[in-house]
Formats: structure tokens, C-alpha cells, sequence
């Protein structure tokens, strides 16, 4: 298939203008530079303000690589190793169950120092944000033990044990802010300066990022915006929209969720990391701290495999490194894939799933329709021969308490997951899509069921891994 841009173009457009969010930039580059950049819809629905290619989003966890990014680069110039227990910086760190040695800044990094999921980024918040009334908020209230509005807050919690590990340091894959909480204070330690000030000088300003900030309480980024930041958006049950200014404060998770950019600027991050940390024709970033990042020590494949701070896997035959990010009326995607392509898709609503937007871009470099879904397990009509064995009561406490309860009839598996009636489909392995029993047609998540003794132990929604009760 021919590459086509006013087709993208049309496609990116009708796209959005289907799904109805209210407002939205883009970006795709390649080697020749910009191929699409624009905003789409509004940044100010009241006002009727469009979101142009120069207005500010949050990113929420794509912030996450740019954390990995700086403990790559102070790697290559010897002033940490990823391979340093996090003891060394937090003497009073420590997982029930692992020796303190095996707990490293790489395991944390990969999500693999096993921490299950847990609330304190959603007690940070709630403490720390002007927040409306709900059930959530009411139940943060109620269950926090402080303001946790300090990296000290989230060294006590993970250290008391109140929570069952998912493993040895290295084992499991589950997705943990906390784990980057404290890797954005590593950083501020073993430069000598804070993380922000640390990006500012060797990421943002050396890519002409000049409008990208790393800020907790959103005061910076009004100021570089200019007033060309957006609202934020959240959808009630009757399907209105609503929308306020109130940013999500979580002090002690810097690195983990709180940069604010355009698609531009973060198109050209992404860019650099694809040509191994050119920009340009000046070698900015090491490129040594990129291959730690994302390089050949990690596998390629089909199914995403987490490296630091960026998820990689292959994608039409190419290498595709990618993450999300999603916060009060923050829905994002962005990544590179190889041959110096780079895309980014920053969204006001939160809650929303951006990544068929990215998908399009994939495809467009490729030649392939775009509207190709790019999922990477694909049901394939068989059936799991024991599916009794996954039968159960999954939980996380990550926020409310959050259940994903798996039942058997007849053979075949359905699922109660983040509220809503699943049936799953079986992919391999013990792999199996989720797709909504009201709607066949639309797929909810991807699981991966975990065994011991011939019984799932856990699961592994999307990225998360709810444990059995």
C-alpha cells in the first residue's frame, strides 16, 4: 500500500472526530522531518479555543522514560550503576522477602523489583489535588495514612510489608509508579542537582524542547504555555462531558507522571532515541545511555517486553519502543519506531484509549490500511484445556480496591474486570484477549494468567498483576 498522507490526515481526523474527545495534537516524524503535525478540536470547549500544534498536555507516564533516560545517562558517566540496590540511596528501603542487594534501580526500572500495585500515587493525589466529591476520593481520604507528599512516605509504605510481593527482584512484570517515585530522588542525588533541572539541561533544551517542562503543580508549565495550555477533561455515566483546570498534584512522583509538552516536542524526543541519541547531526545524548535503555540486552518480539521506561516490541517487522500515560484528563501515547520514525498523540479527556491513533501512524510508515489493529495476542480459535485452573478472585489495591473475578460455564471463561462483563478468548500459552460481553467487537485488555501447583496464582491485566485472594 502506497503512503498517502492526506489519507492519514482524513483518517486521523474522521478518527476523532468519531470517539468525540474534545480536544487533541499529533505528531509524526521521520528522517525527513516533520510528516504531520496539528491539533484537533479544542482546548477550551466553553470558549471554543482549538488545541493547535503548540498547545500544552500533560503526559502523565511518558514521563516515565525521561526518568530512565537520566539514570542511563549518569550510568554512562559513572555517577550511579543501574546495578545499585536501592539501599544505597534509601537505607531504610526494603521488600519483605528480598535481600536488599537483589532490589536494584535496573529491576526497579523494569517494574520487576516485585511490587504489586498499590495506593499511594492515588493517596498522593487525593491529598495533594483539588479533587470532586466521589467514592474514590472519599475512600482515599479514609485509607491514607498521611499526605504522601514526600519520597519518605513511600519508602515507609513499601517497607512495612503491608501487601503480599509478587515474587523475587527480577521475576514479574507489574506495573509500579512507586518504583519511579524513587528513582526520580536517585537521580537528584547522584547528579548533584534536582531531576528537573537535570532534563532541563540535558534533554529539553539541548532537542529545542521549549515547550516541555517537568513540574509537579502545573505553575511552570502555565508559565511556558502562555496561555496555550488545555483544560481537562472527564466523561460522566450519561456521556457529558465536564471540565476544570485542576492539574493532579503528586509531589513525590516527579518522574513518574508530571511533565507537560506539546506532540511536537515529544515527537522530537522520541526521534532522538530512534537515531541512538542524534539530533540533528550532534551526538546530545550518549548513545550508549539509549542502548541501556531499550537496547539488545532486551528481547524483540511480538509481545511488548519492558525495558527502562519504555516498552519494546516488534511491529510490522520493525522495532517499536512505546508507552502510554493516562491522569485526570490526560490520555497519551507516544514512541519511535525504527528507521528514525517517531509519534506522539496527547489527548485532554482522560480515561480514553489513544492508542489507535499511534496505530495509524504505524501503519502509515509501513504502507499498511490504517486501520490495522496492532494488538499483539490474536485469539486463535482454540480452547485452553483446563480453564478451571484459572477460576478466581483476582485483586489489586491500587486505588479502590479493584477485582478481576474469572468464572468457568461449559468450558468456556468470562471475566468481571474493572466493572464490566468480560469474555475471554484464548491467544496461547495462558494468554487470552478480553472483549466486552455487551459489545463482541471491542477488546478490553489482554491477560496473562500466572500458575503454581496447576492453579492461577495471579493475572496480569494490561500491565498489572492482580493477585488471587
Amino acid at each position: 500500500m502506497k503512503r498517502d498522507i492526506e489519507a492519514l490526515d482524513r483518517y486521523i481526523t474522521d478518527l476523532f472526530e468519531k470517539r468525540g474527545y474534545p480536544g487533541m495534537s499529533i505528531s509524526l516524524r521521520g528522517p525527513e522531518g516533520v510528516i504531520l503535525e496539528k491539533g484537533l478540536g479544542f482546548r477550551n470547549l466553553e470558549e471554543k479555543i482549538p488545541a493547535d500544534k503548540d498547545t500544552m498536555f500533560g503526559i502523565a507516564s511518558m514521563s516515565k522514560s525521561m526518568t530512565s533516560l537520566a539514570c542511563a545517562i549518569l550510568h554512562t558517566e559513572g555517577k550511579l550503576s543501574l546495578d545499585d540496590p536501592v539501599v544505597k540511596y534509601f537505607p531504610d528501603f526494603h521488600i519483605p522477602g528480598a535481600p536488599d542487594e537483589c532490589v536494584t534501580l535496573k529491576t526497579v526500572a523494569m517494574h520487576r523489583a516485585g511490587l504489586p500495585p498499590m495506593p499511594p500515587l492515588e493517596w498522593s493525589i487525593a491529598m495533594n489535588s483539588v479533587e470532586r466529591d466521589s467514592e474514590w476520593y472519599s475512600y482515599m481520604l479514609e485509607t491514607a495514612p498521611n499526605k504522601m507528599d514526600k519520597i519518605e512516605h513511600i519508602i515507609e509504605y513499601i517497607s512495612e510489608g503491608r501487601y503480599r510481593p509478587l515474587g523475587a527482584p527480577g521475576e514479574i512484570m507489574s506495573y509500579s509508579n512507586e518504583g519511579y517515585a524513587i528513582l526520580s530522588y536517585v537521580v537528584d542525588m547522584a547528579a548533584g542537582k534536582t531531576l528537573e533541572e537535570f532534563l532541563e539541561e540535558r534533554v529539553f533544551k539541548p532537542l529545542g524542547m521549549t515547550r516541555t517542562v517537568l513540574d509537579y503543580d502545573c505553575s511552570q508549565a502555565r508559565r511556558i504555555a502562555g496561555g496555550n495550555i488545555t483544560s481537562l477533561f472527564e466523561r460522566e455515566d450519561d456521556g457529558s462531558l465536564i471540565w476544570d483546570d485542576n492539574w493532579s498534584v503528586l509531589p513525590p512522583f516527579r518522574g513518574c507522571a508530571c511533565v507537560k509538552s506539546t506532540a511536537g516536542d515529544m515527537s522530537r524526543y522520541y526521534q532522538m532515541l530512534a537515531q541512538k541519541g542524534m539530533w540533528e547531526g550532534r551526538q546530545v545524548i550518549p548513545a550508549d545511555a539509549v542502548e541501556l535503555m531499550v537496547g539488545r540486552e532486551f528481547p524483540l518480539r511480538d509481545e511488548p517486553y519492558y525495558c527502562l521506561g519504555l516498552r519494546k516490541r516488534k511491529v510490522h517487522g520493525r522495532e517499536v519502543c512505546e508507552h502510554s500515560g493516562g491522569l485526570h484528563g490526560v490520555s497519551s501515547f507516544g514512541g519511535f519506531m525504527e528507521g528514525g520514525y517517531s509519534a506522539t498523540v496527547l489527548c485532554n479527556e482522560g480515561d480514553v484509549d489513544v492508542e489507535e491513533f499511534q496505530w495509524a501512524f504505524y501503519n502509515y510508515i509501513n504502507g499498511q490500511p490504517l486501520d490495522t489493529t496492532l494488538e499483539w495476542a490474536k485469539p486463535d480459535g482454540r480452547e485452553f484445556s483446563e480453564p478451571e485452573a484459572l477460576v478466581g478472585d483476582f485483586m489489586t489495591e491500587e486505588g479502590l480496591p479493584s477485582h478481576c473475578v474469572v468464572s468457568c460455564k461449559d468450558g468456556k471463561l468470562t471475566a468481571v474486570y474493572g466493572g464490566r462483563n468480560v469474555v475471554l478468548k484464548y491467544c496461547g500459552g495462558t494468554v487470552f484477549a478480553a472483549f466486552s460481553a455487551d459489545n463482541p467487537d471491542r477488546r478490553v485488555s489482554t491477560f496473562r494468567f500466572f500458575l503454581r501447583d496447576g492453579r492461577a496464582w495471579a493475572v496480569r491485566c494490561y500491565n498489572r498483576v492482580y493477585q488471587k485472594i
